[in-house]
């Protein structure tokens, strides 16, 4: 007897619902045929897949194996169902896409619910986290991600470029009319740099280059009283004038076009990890997904971000500070 599909669906029910009883309600089926199906499988591989209580099924070290290996499977039998229809109806099925929380609700969430309306029978299921998962494990067909190939292992993915992307130096009003504004980078260690602190914990520096001099990159040590994780947080403490902050430029060209931030040393720039369409390697991509891709592709190519910065309001200037003054000035 060979493992066939409804067996692999079987097994991730009885996984995703922890109940024999659940899981024979999902598909369908008797609880005594759906115990009857699982006995026999687990005979058939000579493993034992869940633990069974009268109040909980839990799968074994086998039954986590198993589940693991089974999605990816049956994505391959979805993807395969839908690419066959796909050849002699309108696109349709299930696209299952990750981005970032920032990303994802200011820029590609709009995207793709402005896509979606051209095609009624595609579903699409956006997921925002800050961790980038293993596309293929996790079953999903594509990533919008700020990356570059030095931060993960690029033989997983095929990736197509979306928009350039890299970070600004900001700060609010209020802060540069009490603090005045850094004129140069060496300005920088006298205020308030708030960080955000990555994975890679790069926060306590920041690595600006210099477009009026060749591109020179500086690696420069900030401090500041204030510092977190949370990106959007960090943002929120700039607007209130707490410090100035390093932050993508997609991020924060509408809080520039408004009013609320200023660019303070607009030559210095961190050019960061661009925005990027990640794929699992797959023989066929169906037509869903490719129509998906150039879309986002056209709507993201001039950076739509750049014209709501372009549209700022220009920085007032502010006479320079001695150091002194500008420690004794409040925050």
């Amino acid at each position: 007897m060979t493992t066939t599909r409804s067996d692999l669906e079987l097994v991730l029910a009885v996984q995703e619902a922890g109940s024999l009883i659940k899981a024979s309600e999902k598909l369908g089926l008797s609880t005594p045929m759906m115990t009857k199906r699982l006995a026999a499988l687990e005979r058939t591989l000579d493993v034992k897949l869940f633990f069974r209580t009268t109040r909980k099924v839990t799968p074994t070290a086998e039954g986590e194996l198993f589940c693991e290996r089974a999605k990816p499977l049956i994505n391959d039998f979805l993807h395969l169902e839908d690419a066959l229809r796909e050849q002699v109806l309108e696109p349709s099925g299930l696209i299952k896409i990750v981005s970032t929380f920032g990303f994802g609700r200011l820029w590609l969430g709009p995207a793709i619910a402005a896509w979606a309306t051209q095609y009624p029978k595609v579903r699409v299921d956006l997921r925002l986290t800050e961790a980038l998962p293993d596309l293929a494990a996790g079953g999903f067909d594509a990533a919008v991600w700020l990356w570059a190939p030095s931060r993960a292992n690029s033989a997983k993915w095929s990736a197509r470029l979306l928009a350039p992307n890299e970070r600004v130096l900001v700060a609010s009003p209020s802060y540069i009319a009490a603090r005045g504004a850094p004129t140069s980078i060496e300005d920088l260690a006298d205020h308030e740099c708030l960080a955000v602190h990555e994975s890679d914990d790069r926060g306590s520096s920041w690595l600006l280059t210099d477009r009026n001099k060749k591109d020179v990159v500086h690696s420069i040590k900030i401090k500041g009283a204030l510092s977190s994780n949370s990106g959007e947080l960090v943002r929120d403490w700039c607007v209130q004038g707490k410090g100035i902050m390093l932050r993508s430029l997609w991020d924060v060209a509408k809080l520039l076009n408004v009013g609320k931030l200023v660019r303070v040393l607009p030559s210095y720039v961190m050019k960061d990890a661009n925005i990027q369409w990640l794929a699992p390697f797959r023989s066929h991509t169906p037509l869903r997904f490719s129509l998906l891709r150039d879309y986002l592709i056209e709507a993201f190519n001039e950076a739509p971000w750049l014209a709501e910065a372009q549209q700022a309001v220009p920085q007032t200037k502010h006479p320079s500070r001695t150091k002194a003054s500008q420690r004794s000035s409040p925050s």
